[in-house]
């Protein structure tokens, strides 16, 4: 399916994206429900649409990649729509994606300001010397990791901080291929259940001695 630009039916132009944020403020307003929920209880909801578009990407049609494409979207302009009625600090979904403009365009050099990246490693130095400019107020390789990242999507995260630092995490012999990881993995779980272990608890207290190890580290 070729995209292509929607109208009203009488040949206007109509944004699709401006239409789905109308809806959700219209929804925000007058919905009952709606009207009551807040960013804390919206993130249950974030992370259910997240894995389902990951589910559709690994395993679903192109319908279901759209439609799960669009759920999460929703949760994107929920989070906008309740932001924007913040008595103290409000911000719209046009600030949010003036924002994400702005960082992009910025973290793209090569692309928007007159430099060059011909392999995808140049286009990491631009994209890291950005990142980095912008986050000059962290003083720890390990500020911005979200601790609420699942144990195992979290270890291999901390890790490739805690590198940056000269703390290497350990690395197992074995497998060869991310098959044959997955493997190892899933019986790595599957003696833990025998034991009566929590798999990921485990995970999570190992990660917090390596957390330790590059704050010591660094000072």
């Amino acid at each position: 399916m070729t995209a292509q630009a929607s109208d009203h039916g009488d040949g206007s132009p109509r944004d699709s994206l401006r239409a789905a944020a109308d809806t959700m403020r219209a929804v925000r307003e007058r919905c009952v429900w709606s009207q009551r929920i807040t960013h804390h209880d919206l993130v249950p909801y974030l992370i259910e649409e997240s894995h389902e578009v990951i589910d559709a990407v690994e395993r679903g049609t192109r319908d279901d990649l759209r439609e799960e494409l669009g759920d999460l979207l929703w949760q994107v302009l929920f989070h906008a729509a309740i932001a924007a009625q913040d008595p103290d600090d409000p911000f719209d979904i046009d600030d949010v994606a003036d924002t994400l403009t702005e960082k992009m365009v910025r973290r793209h050099p090569h692309v928007f300001a007159g430099e060059t990246a011909t392999t995808p490693e140049e286009v990491l130095v631009h994209w890291n010397a950005a990142k980095a400019a912008e986050k000059r107020t962290r003083t720890s390789v390990l500020d911005g990791v979200p601790r609420g990242m699942p144990a195992l999507a979290l270890a291999q995260k901390l890790a490739g901080r805690a590198a940056g630092a000269g703390i290497d995490a350990p690395v197992a012999d074995g497998p060869s291929s991310e098959a044959e990881l997955g493997e190892a993995l899933l019986a790595l779980v599957g003696r833990a259940r025998a034991e009566g272990w929590d798999a990921e608890r485990a995970l999570r207290e190992r990660l917090r001695v390596l957390q330790q190890d590059v704050r010591s580290a660094e000072g």
